[in-house]
């Protein structure tokens, strides 16, 4: 997993560690709601810098109340951090308990496939289908993820050569291509509301 190198948040230190750690791209993907996809990913660094750890079962056995301290220190990790602090929280604590606290282990134990590695996604706390999809693009694509049928069931996140999603995002460029296409996207529904209004 460590082999490869991600540039999402253009923040070297961030970017390392999401590269290097699988639990802080997990959290990353938790975060990335209501906040930049920059800002979100850069989430798991702060964590770590301020705890120093990002080891599943620190964060869960964790004060609540402290944690959301953590959270709330400038630079704030999110911009809701009592809501985002519970949710990496709860997430904290299923990989401790079912994966044996190591987040890479949803994805690679027992060889599963596309399909089998959606369904472990979609069932951590906090990650909905959308979610799970574009996570799965973001493993195929990004972190050597060689399960079969992975792409098919991203759905469109998992297509060769689209930009939709923190998945493609390789360098600055790729960034402000996904950032138009979700723009796009929001415009398209926000349409679609009035019309059907």
């Amino acid at each position: 997993m460590g082999r490869m190198e991600l540039h999402i948040t253009g923040d070297a230190a961030a970017d390392q560690l999401l590269s290097d750690d699988a639990f802080a791209l997990l959290t990353g993907m938790l975060l990335d709601q209501q906040v930049t996809m920059e800002s979100a990913f850069a989430g798991p660094e702060k964590i770590r810098s301020r705890l120093g750890s990002l080891d599943p079962g620190t964060i869960a056995d964790y004060d609540p109340a402290g944690f959301v301290e953590v959270f709330k220190e400038r630079p704030a990790v999110h911009r809701f951090p009592g809501s985002m602090a519970g949710r990496v929280q709860a997430l904290a604590e299923t990989v401790h308990r079912d994966w044996n606290g190591d987040a890479a282990a949803i994805w690679s134990s027992g060889n599963p496939d596309g399909a089998e590695v959606l369904r472990r996604l979609k069932a951590l706390p906090g990650f909905g289908e959308q979610k799970a999809k574009i996570f799965l693009a973001l493993l195929g694509k990004q972190c050597g993820l060689q399960a079969n049928g992975w792409r098919e069931a991203a759905g469109h996140y998992g297509e060769e050569g689209s930009y939709l999603s923190v998945a493609d995002i390789v360098d600055p460029d790729s960034l402000v291509k996904v950032r138009a296409s979700k723009q796009a996207a929001k415009a398209a529904a926000k349409a679609s509301k009035t019309t059907n209004a």
